[in-house]
């Protein structure tokens, strides 16, 4: 049995009040830090949910949905058609032999940080839809285990992006290294938000307006220093089943 299919998915709790949360939460945390919440976007990150939790979501006013794995995407986003409103964000790791599917089926893409990929999906972006949108991940940690372009290589990389012309790049995105505390979550943060100001002065043309950064569990500090994109998943559909 498909565990996605629509007719099969039983609501455990009230989509509607923990989107209400989710957003006064960020809001909260805009008005701490005199951020106006209007500049800072809820993503819902939906993966390993069944179609019909997006559509619950989606009866809210949630638009904007960030998934991970790209078969499980597409089945959903198909399940989904008769809203074409919905904003589709990739936010996971790409791999080159599925580049044409991302190209042609998204609006945002999150974790660019290869020219190959980039050129493959420029190439592949039809002509009947607009530019992707696309944000360079940054391995502002200096992490091993994380994808991403280092700070140091980033401005060349954006340079090179722009000369994409079925790409948009639209800005930064990064996942720091874990921790609890909250004075390290926000030096990682400013530290992306720093890197963005920078590529912007020398890059004036381009659009980087974008600062795709901030889980349920660091939201407030990537507010604190110009999140533009938080992504949350658990704070909107609870736990997420393991992905086989």
């Amino acid at each position: 049995m498909n565990s996605l299919k629509e007719t099969a998915y039983m609501c455990p709790f009230n989509i509607t009040e923990h989107i209400a949360k989710a957003h006064q939460q960020v809001e909260q945390a805009c008005l701490k830090f005199d951020r106006n919440p209007s500049d800072v976007q809820v993503l819902a990150v939906s993966k390993t949910q069944p179609a019909e939790a997006i559509r619950a979501a989606a009866a809210t006013g949630q638009q904007a949905f960030g998934e991970n794995y790209l078969q499980e995407a597409l089945q959903k986003k198909q399940q989904l058609a008769d809203l074409p409103k919905l904003e589709w964000h990739f936010i996971g790791a790409i791999q080159s032999n599925k580049t044409r599917e991302l190209a042609e089926n998204f609006d945002w893409l999150h974790t660019l940080d290869r020219l190959k990929i980039a050129q493959r999906l420029n190439d592949q972006r039809p002509d009947h839809l607009p530019p992707l949108k696309v944000l360079i991940q940054v391995n502002i940690s200096d992490e091993a285990s994380k994808a991403g372009v280092a700070p140091a290589t980033a401005l060349a990389f954006a340079q090179q992006v722009m000369q994409l012309p079925r790409l948009a790049l639209s800005g930064l995105m990064c996942i720091p290294k874990a921790t609890e505390d909250f004075t390290k979550q926000r030096q990682a943060f400013a530290q992306l938000a720093a890197l963005q100001a920078d590529l912007k002065k020398v890059l004036p043309t381009a659009h980087l307006n974008t600062l795709s950064m901030g889980m349920s569990s660091d939201l407030e500090a990537a507010i604190a220093e110009g999140s533009t994109c938080v992504r949350l998943g658990t704070a909107i559909f609870g736990a997420r089943e393991a992905k086989h």
